[in-house]
């Protein structure tokens, strides 16, 4: 990642800085007087919302971005700009200006710095890497809102590292391990509930899906509680952490579709970089995180269409496509979080196809149940504020009559209609306390460039469940 540093005046220029000023409109263009001879040689030349000018000023360059408004959003997007444009010109410092002493618009600027100055670059030598090095605020007062972003972006890093990873190097029980040595690193504790274990509790959804595997299966607990919380009952935050998904027996084509599929841990990943968050701000309350694992392949002892599968809860289900796997070990962890008797759940996952046919992935499906209103507003204020925008779809009881099986208690497929409706109604069953059902498929892996947020693994949901569980 990139130094940070924070100072009231403007360093001198060596050569190798970029200036970036904010500008949102003229009249909240930085006024400490360093730039009156700039405002007179820009004249009427601002540039609008979403572009840019260069130009040279007082011998340095210096970049002028537009925003709409000061809102974080726009700063985020016009924040993004200035490190690609000091990328692209060979800078190894930004400096930033016209933020002036707000803490919530230095917070918004240091996530954005931070995750589109991000690389996976593990498996890469040094060649080309980015030149930019450092990002010097002009500003004061505010060292604990540029370390908050910090916290929040770091924590979005380990997610995407998670996500990134192909699955010769991150099986179920390595991601269990790295959950641990994260654990360690931030404070939270760990338990790894290993084969034999999961066997014993009888998880019969989290055991079918890993049929056809010859890596074992993992329950990773992660567990976050400060001294006194305020949370009398714990909030449960479970991710899908399917490692891989080949579609099972019922196979997926390869390209654009199987070839991304390290990709469907993005639930599980956005849980552990919550608590990597959560722990780093020390907020003050008392969650726990389940994150069943496994890969979905076709071994010789894969789970086929036409089983009928016992889960954690007793019940039956009838398999009629081994793709909708991510339901089945899902709703062994949202059975099992019943025993921590909750004030809420929620469940993360790159669950349907139809949830993109729907909403695209610029947005994250949500549908609930047993919530009240403060708590779907909060969580919806907390997705417009990081721009993690939620739709809720209905739950309605219609909709569970299409998972009607003639030979279980339910199927793990309703049919083409309402896809991403039905897998929650599937998993629905399994809850019976407050719960809120996020679909992040699209929205978890992005196969261009998309701003901060980047290329590949994005990080979704790390920092829409750090605000809610800060204002909840």
């Amino acid at each position: 990642m990139i130094n940070l540093n924070l100072t009231d005046q403007l360093p001198a220029f060596t050569g190798k800085q970029l200036l970036a000023l904010l500008s949102s409109p003229k009249e909240n263009f930085p006024q400490s007087g360093r730039y009156s001879s700039l405002e007179a040689q820009l004249g009427s030349g601002y540039p609008k919302k979403g572009s840019k000018r260069m130009l040279v000023f007082d011998g340095r360059p210096i970049i002028i971005l537009g925003l709409g408004s000061m809102e974080a959003e726009e700063i985020r997007k016009a924040v993004h700009q200035a490190v690609a444009t000091s990328n692209e010109m060979g800078f190894e410092e930004l400096i930033l200006d016209g933020l002036g002493n707000h803490g919530d618009y230095f917070k918004a600027a240091t996530e954005a710095a931070l995750l589109s100055s991000y690389n996976f670059d593990h498996y890469k030598g040094k060649a080309g890497q980015d030149s930019l090095k450092q990002l010097t605020f002009l500003g004061n007062g505010v060292e604990e809102s540029i370390s908050e972003g910090k916290k929040i972006a770091e924590a979005t890093c380990h997610a995407r590292d998670l996500v990134n990873e192909p699955l010769v190097t991150l099986t179920a029980v390595e991601m269990s391990r790295r959950i641990e040595k994260l654990g360690k690193q931030y404070g939270f504790a760990v338990e790894v509930l290993h084969k034999g274990r999961i066997q014993s509790l009888k998880m019969g959804g989290l055991l079918a899906v890993n049929r056809g595997s010859e890596d074992p299966p993992t329950f990773s607990i992660l567990e976050y509680k400060p001294e006194n919380p305020s949370n009398d009952k714990p909030i449960i935050l479970v991710g899908k952490g399917v490692v891989y998904d080949t579609g099972g027996l019922s196979l997926k084509p390869t390209a654009n579709s199987m070839d991304f599929m390290k990709a469907d841990m993005g639930g599980a990943a956005a849980v552990i970089g919550a608590f990597c968050g959560i722990a780093a701000l020390g907020l003050n309350k008392h969650v726990i995180g389940l994150v069943p694992s496994t890969d979905n392949r076709p071994g010789k002892n894969a789970y086929v269409p036409g089983d009928v599968i016992k889960m954690f809860d007793g019940s039956t289900v009838e398999v009629l496509n081994t793709d909708a796997e991510g339901r089945m070990l899902l709703a062994d962890a949202l059975a099992y979080a019943k025993k921590y008797d909750p004030k809420l759940v929620i469940d993360l996952a790159t669950l349907t196809g139809a949830k993109v046919v729907a909403i695209g992935s610029v947005g994250l499906a949500m549908m609930a149940n047993k919530i009240d209103e403060e708590t779907r507003a909060t969580i919806k204020a907390s997705g417009e504020r990081v721009y993690e925008r939620l739709v809720e779809f209905p739950l309605w009881e219609e909709y569970g009559a299409m998972l009607k099986s003639d030979i279980a208690d339910r199927k793990n497929i309703g049919g083409r209609e309402a896809g991403s409706i039905t897998a929650a109604k599937f998993l629905e069953h399994f809850t019976d306390y407050p719960w809120i059902h996020l679909d992040i498929a699209g929205s978890a892996f992005s196969h261009k460039p998309d701003g901060y947020r980047g290329k590949n693994g994005t990080g979704v949901g790390v920092r829409l469940l750090i605000d809610f569980i800060s204002q909840i």
